[in-house]
């Protein structure tokens, strides 16, 4: 009986460090996604208010022309950048509604199901904003190199704040990319040790 009582304190102070741990995981969690939604949110701010006029030389569309910039490239940036500001406007809203969820993870370490349920929704979201920040690189990339074989100008030299603004967005969407996988990792650690 006394080498029971031994093992039960045992067992019961190795009990107090895991849920510690789970605790202090839970807790980074919420650190991390707050990490993610202020940096989603930069890059939709960043990039949702970057305004250029294109000068009037430029606005010209004629095969005599040698035009600095085509507008099907600048018709490709103006419909990339709807896309990247809505997802990660989106991803952002998200994020401030997972935070609930985040708290309740703090509170009560135990809980599986809604564990679950946001490494689903972390992970589609993650998707979204890396697929968004993907399409968006893509489209920076042309915008510093440009495409002489089908008459893609590189615009950069002509909107130096303009391409820096843009470039600024998408280092804050993958720095958002980067910190999701986190809280993934973090959630399956702690449902698998359920």
């Amino acid at each position: 009986m006394k080498v029971v009582a031994i093992e039960a304190g045992e067992v019961s102070k190795g009990a107090v460090p895991r849920k510690g741990m789970k605790r202090g995981l839970s807790i980074l969690d919420f650190v991390l996604r707050i990490m993610a939604g202020v940096a989603t949110l930069a890059s939709a701010v960043a990039k949702g208010t970057t305004q250029e006029r294109l000068p009037f030389a430029t606005q010209f569309v004629s095969s005599g022309l040698n035009l600095m910039i085509s507008p099907h490239l600048f018709y490709m940036v103006l419909q990339e950048s709807r896309i990247f500001v809505l997802a990660n406007s989106n991803v952002c809203g998200y994020l401030v509604l997972s935070l609930i969820l985040s708290i309740f993870h703090i509170v009560r370490t135990t809980v599986v199901k809604s564990r679950i349920l946001l490494v689903v929704l972390d992970t589609a979201m993650m998707s979204l904003v890396t697929a968004a920040a993907s399409a968006a690189a893509a489209i920076v990339y042309k915008a510093h190199k440009g495409n002489p074989n089908v008459n893609w100008f590189a615009i950069s030299q002509q909107y130096n704040s303009f391409c820096e603004r843009i470039l600024g967005s998408l280092i804050g969407s993958f720095i958002a990319v980067a910190v999701f996988i986190i809280p993934i990792i973090i959630s399956a650690v702690l449902i698998s040790r359920h």
